[in-house]
């Protein structure tokens, strides 16, 4: 056992003496010891019903022969970090919880881990750290909330957001904002659509690492503990059997995870998340394998904010492992891959049958032929954009109009709620990236207020920051290179007319070749706007959003 290097040895008595200051017992200590990554806390309502999926999971594990040990991991609420300096702290955490997991696993030498998170960035960053230390894990998430009911419809995040764009433009009074407030989420669990928690949490499932509904069932339904119980069972049955994370999560994984992506109408946010998995198990992952994937791959599913449906339908409808299926009727999917299980994807998901085709539809009667995200490049994107075109409306897959520049999200979030954003518009929000923000905030604010206003069907927003899974619209995130580099979109000026063209994936801005050089000889970079603590280390680190905004040591000069 790799736990007998803390526990096993006349060497070892001094770490036996800490053991047992635990209240620990020769019978665990003889037992492979099992970590428990348990992302419980008290501010994020995805996380305060992890303490019961933690003890469901550690009571798992002691059935099934092993000793379960559990430590913390941390979670940033993205909605309650929404529109001020708290989003410049989210994506960030990927890393930190990437990092801390390593550190605890390896100082403690686990013999393996159940990881037990929910929202946007502790389920990639979780993802990563399985990766790097590949010693037998499987996942199981808190669940998705149920979805509101306001006014006989069903309602999410998403429509709280849009709510308060609506209330700032005279469409709704305060009593309703207020209604909209107390009935939008009614439950704990990662929010109720396709965001980016529910996201990772599906694709865990793709990628092999969660078991059968582990991104679908409701963290309200008694059926999520079981399924952390069997999630402990079934790590010792790995253990047994030595599964590692690098057995399971290969290339051909990572593409399956990709395809399922486009199938589902995922959040933008999975193209920064899936890159940077890849770059744990040693994949050079290229964006543009988006649009190559996408080109082959029918989007089935609309869940909210690109349709009226919610993660609580998709789990009645049969959910990921149903959507799989329907992908495997015309060979989409690598089957062969490893998973969780023990088995394959292909024996996993075999007569999983779909059970409401308007939840998911039939692979022959797709909502589009081609995937929910897609990759926008050209001369003001030379690196490449990300859209969620599942969630664009069609009159926006191709626009032009004139920039209207922001330097920061607070300044575009004013002028669109002052009225001086119309119809037409490309509102540029930039030096919002991963080294510029730093951090990268997530642009729901702006989004929303521009599809509260009614501006939705008639407003792009482009910016290297990225998008909520919650944005809709013609949101294109991610550009690269980012403005705090030097990309071409630090060169945008006012009034410059910006070409949208989603279904032949272009991005480009209507200035020669010649004014572009002349504005960029002119450029100058901007001091950083954090110089001190864990901000200023990321920034000095990151990479752009096209790579995944992994952490890179500099390069000596």
């Amino acid at each position: 056992m790799r736990s007998d290097a803390v526990k096993t040895g006349t060497q070892q008595a001094p770490h036996r003496s800490l053991f047992n200051a635990l209240g620990m017992t020769k019978e665990e200590m003889d037992r492979p010891l099992v970590g428990i990554v348990s992302s419980y806390n008290e501010i994020v309502p995805g996380h305060m019903n992890l303490d019961k999926i933690t003890q469901a999971v550690k009571l798992g594990v002691a059935m099934a022969g092993g000793t379960p040990v559990m430590f913390p991991a941390i979670a940033v609420c993205d909605g309650i970090a929404m529109g001020h300096v708290g989003m410049k702290y989210s994506l960030v955490t990927r890393d930190l919880i990437a990092d801390s997991t390593e550190a605890m696993a390896m100082a403690h030498q686990f013999d393996a881990l159940v990881m037990i998170p929910n929202c946007d960035k502790n389920v990639p960053g979780l993802l990563m750290a399985a990766a790097r230390l590949n010693v037998p894990t499987v996942f199981v998430s808190g669940g998705p909330m149920l979805a509101g009911h306001l006014n006989g419809h069903k309602t999410s995040l998403s429509s709280m957001f849009e709510a308060v764009g609506a209330y700032a433009a005279g469409k709704l009074d305060e009593d309703g904002l207020t209604e909209c407030e107390m009935k939008t989420c009614p439950t704990c669990g990662s929010c109720s659509g396709m965001y980016t928690a529910n996201s990772m949490n599906c694709l865990t499932e793709v990628l092999g690492m969660g078991l059968k509904g582990n991104g679908t069932i409701p963290a309200v339904y008694s059926e999520r503990i079981r399924l952390a119980k069997h999630a402990g069972m079934q790590v010792m049955e790995m253990y047994r059997k030595n599964i590692r994370p690098r057995d399971i999560m290969t290339k051909e994984a990572i593409l399956n995870a990709l395809t399922v992506d486009m199938a589902l109408g995922c959040s933008t946010n999975s193209m920064l998340h899936l890159p940077a998995i890849a770059h744990e198990i040693g994949m050079d992952f290229d964006i543009s394998f988006a649009n190559e994937i996408s080109a082959k791959t029918p989007n089935l599913c609309h869940l909210a904010p690109a349709g009226p449906t919610y993660m609580e339908d998709l789990n009645e409808a049969g959910g990921v492992y149903a959507v799989m299926n329907e992908l495997n009727k015309k060979g989409l999917l690598h089957t062969e891959c490893m998973t969780v299980t023990g088995k394959t994807v292909g024996e996993n998901i075999k007569d999983c049958a779909n059970l409401n085709p308007e939840v998911i539809r039939p692979i022959d009667n797709p909502y589009s032929q081609t995937g929910g995200l897609a990759v926008l490049k050209g001369n003001l994107a030379p690196d490449g954009g990300v859209v969620k075109r599942s969630a664009v409306v069609e009159e926006m897959m191709v626009h032009e109009g004139p920039a209207r520049v922001f330097d920061c999200e607070e300044d575009a979030i004013a002028a669109i709620k002052g009225g001086k954003i119309v119809e037409g518009d490309v509102v540029v929000i930039r030096y919002e990236g991963p080294k510029g923000g730093p951090g990268m905030r997530e642009m729901l604010n702006p989004t929303s207020a521009i599809a509260g206003m009614g501006l939705g069907s008639s407003v792009a927003l482009i910016t290297d920051g990225r998008f909520s899974g919650a944005s809709r619209g013609a949101s294109i995130g991610h550009v690269s290179p980012e403005a705090a580099v030097g990309g071409p979109i630090a060169l945008v000026e006012e009034g410059d007319i910006i070409s949208i063209n989603i279904p032949e994936l272009k991005l480009e801005i209507k200035v020669s070749d010649e004014e572009m050089q002349a504005r960029k000889a002119k450029w100058q970079p901007r001091k950083p706007k954090v110089t001190t603590g864990y901000l200023a280390r990321y920034a000095a680190m990151v990479t752009s959003g096209n790579r995944g905004a992994i952490l890179e040591v500099p390069k000596a000069k």
